[in-house]
C-alpha cells in the first residue's frame, strides 16, 4: 500500500498539471502567422511561428500541446520577438509514429525544423520534458542556440528527487483516462485512435534511465537559465551540480558573474511553477535582452 500511495501521488500531480493549465491557458490564444508540418527524420512535426523579431523555440512539457503549454507566453513573447513553437513526436498536430522515442532522435527533430524555417539560430525555452529535449539540442547542435532557458528540467534521470522515478515505474496507460491531456490530445490529433499507443511510448521513454553526460554539459557554449521551483521535484543538491558544470555557483564578487544563471522560484512546485506566467517573462526578457 505504500509504495501505491507513493506512486499515485506524483502521477496524480501529472494529471492535475493538465488540468490546471488547460484551465489557465489563454482563452484569446492569437493565431499563428505560419503554421504546418516540416518533414524531418521520416515523420512530420508540426510547428506555430507567431510575430516578428529575434526566433525564439518554444519546446512543450509530456503529453501537452503548444497551447496547453505556452498560451499565456505566446501573446507576450510575439510582441518583441519570432516565437517558433513545436509539437513533438505524437504531441498534439503532430503524427503519431511507430519510431522509437529517444531524446537525441527528438532533439533532431527540432534541429531539422528550424533548418526547414530557415533559422539558422535562436533562443531556446523548454520546459519539463521540453526541457530535456532542449539540453540535447544544445548538446548535438550548438550552433542551433544563442541562449538556453530550462524550466524544471533534467539533463539525467536521477537529477529528479527518487519519489520521482519511482512514480514512473508505475505509469500505466489507463491512469490518463479521460484526463485534461487525453481531450486536448483528441481535439487536435490527426488521429485519434492512437492515443493509447502514444502513451505506451511516452511511459516507456519516461522509464528508461538516461544521462546526456555531465562532459557535455559542461561543454554547452550557450548561456544558460534554469528556472526551479523549489518544490518542483528536481534533486536540488543535483542542481547545485549541474550550475556548477555551467560555470556558476562561484563568488562572483572575487571574479566574473557567470553568463549562465538560476533561479529557484520560492513556493513553487512543478505544476505552478509554470503557471507563474509574469514571474516566467520577467526572468527571460531579463536573460535573453
Amino acid at each position: 500500500m505504500k509504495t501505491l500511495h507513493t506512486t499515485r501521488k506524483p502521477l496524480t500531480s501529472i494529471l492535475l498539471m493538465a488540468m490546471m493549465f488547460a484551465a489557465f491557458r489563454s482563452t484569446g490564444q492569437i493565431k499563428p502567422s505560419n503554421s504546418g508540418y516540416a518533414p524531418v527524420n521520416g515523420i512530420k512535426v508540426y510547428y506555430e511561428v507567431y510575430g516578428e523579431g529575434k526566433p525564439i523555440v518554444l519546446l512543450h512539457g509530456a503529453f501537452m500541446t503548444i497551447d496547453m503549454n505556452w498560451g499565456q507566453l505566446i501573446p507576450e513573447l510575439s510582441k518583441t520577438r519570432k516565437v517558433i513553437a513545436v509539437e513533438l513526436q505524437g504531441h498534439g498536430h503532430t503524427p503519431y509514429s511507430d519510431r522509437k522515442l529517444q531524446h537525441a532522435t527528438l532533439a533532431s527533430d527540432v534541429d531539422k525544423v528550424m533548418e526547414y524555417l530557415k533559422i539558422d539560430s535562436a533562443d531556446v525555452v523548454g520546459y519539463s520534458f521540453g526541457g530535456s529535449i532542449a539540453y540535447k539540442l544544445a548538446i548535438q547542435s550548438p550552433k542551433r542556440v544563442s541562449k538556453l532557458v530550462i524550466i524544471s528540467a533534467v539533463h539525467k534521470s536521477t537529477g529528479w528527487l527518487p519519489e520521482i522515478g519511482e512514480a514512473f515505474k508505475g505509469m500505466k496507460p489507463e491512469l490518463f483516462a479521460n484526463s485534461p491531456m487525453q481531450v486536448g490530445y483528441e481535439a487536435v490529433a490527426p488521429d485519434k485512435t492512437k492515443w493509447t499507443k502514444f502513451l505506451e511510448q511516452m511511459i516507456a521513454l519516461a522509464q528508461e534511465p538516461f544521462d546526456f553526460g555531465d562532459a557535455n554539459i559542461s561543454k554547452i557554449a550557450a548561456p544558460v537559465l534554469i528556472i526551479s521551483g523549489d518544490n518542483d521535484g528536481m534533486d536540488k543538491i543535483e542542481l547545485a551540480k549541474t550550475y556548477k558544470l555551467l560555470g556558476g555557483g562561484v563568488m562572483a564578487d572575487m571574479g566574473v558573474m557567470p553568463k549562465s544563471q538560476l533561479a529557484v522560484v520560492p513556493a513553487q512546485s512543478h505544476v505552478s511553477l509554470m503557471m507563474q506566467t509574469a514571474t516566467i517573462l520577467n526572468y527571460l526578457n531579463g536573460f535573453l535582452q
